[in-house]
């Protein structure tokens, strides 16, 4: 079996998969199977990927499902997984020549170690600048929120985690009519049992295409309220100040502004809180109908 999954959820992408592939080929360590999770494509993703299946160049996993979002291309992944590792490239990214062959060599060095969940790498451009800040050199061990929170690095990170341990963990909701939940969550929930082993070493390079949704974040939250206020429950659950606390009520406000959820305070982990949130909250509601007007 191989050690790593390089898993790629997409939806109508036949356009730019092939970068993708193309930087998997050239891999200098081969020790991976790439997992297409097409998440209800309507182009020609299933007989492009069919023709690579046949050129047999690397080991190629292709599962469809009905479109779910996301999040639901991650739950497809993380129940489909078998080997030891797995790292996400989304499909408008691809990974520098070295990159499995640099993750394996660090994996060395921690996999013994139980404390440890996986690595995590940074992301660049295609001009080869990273993406943010570098993880300060003396962190032997860390978790995500500390490497924002505490270590005050910036920008993107690459995330590679070990299978046995995402699986623990609860799936992203599916909400009927919304296709976007933040993938956070999961990484928040794992922060509170594991480390990662940080690693200045590019594991992705990035591109932020129109149609992704780094581009159309506010979008997305008009969209999808009930999985925005899904993450800001968990986030206001786990907070470690009060200050981090009610910033994500306010946000939790707005979005059940958008659902129409008069019960919001009831079912909000920190009542009160959220009761002082209401009026940022409303603004904050205000903000974002303001800048999608026309989009909805």
């Amino acid at each position: 079996m191989k050690t790593i999954t390089v898993f790629t959820p997409t939806y109508n992408r036949a356009y730019c998969l092939d970068q993708c592939y193309q930087s998997l080929i050239r891999q200098t360590n081969q020790d991976f199977i790439w997992l297409i999770i097409d998440d209800g494509s309507t182009d020609n993703t299933e007989e492009l990927v069919g023709s690579w299946i046949k050129e047999n160049k690397i080991a190629i996993r292709y599962h469809y499902q009905e479109n779910q979002g996301m999040h639901g291309g991650h739950n497809a992944a993380y129940r489909l997984i078998e080997t030891t590792l797995n790292v996400c490239i989304d499909s408008d990214d691809f990974m520098p020549d070295n990159a499995i062959e640099k993750i394996l060599v660090n994996w060395d060095i921690v996999k013994d170690k139980p404390e440890f969940a996986g690595i995590v790498g940074l992301d660049a451009d295609s001009k080869g600048n990273i993406i943010g800040t570098p993880i300060p050199e003396n962190i032997k061990k860390t978790t995500l929120y500390d490497i924002y929170n505490k270590h005050k690095v910036k920008g993107d990170k690459k995330l590679v985690y070990r299978t046995e341990v995402v699986k623990k963990y609860p799936a992203y909701p599916i909400f009927e009519g919304e296709r976007f939940v933040p993938l956070g969550d999961l990484y928040l929930l794992i922060d509170q049992d594991y480390k990662l082993y940080p690693v200045n070493e590019v594991f992705c390079i990035v591109e932020y295409l129109p149609d992704g949704s780094s581009m159309n974040m506010l979008k997305q939250y008009r969209r999808h309220p009930k999985g925005f206020a899904f993450s800001r429950k968990n986030r206001m659950r786990l907070a470690r100040s009060f200050k981090e606390q009610f910033k994500n009520a306010i946000h939790y406000v707005s979005s059940a502004m958008f659902t129409k959820n008069a019960a919001f305070i009831k079912e909000s982990p920190k009542k009160i809180t959220t009761f002082l949130a209401i009026p940022l909250g409303v603004v904050l509601n205000l903000y974002i109908r303001y800048k999608t007007k026309g989009e909805f």
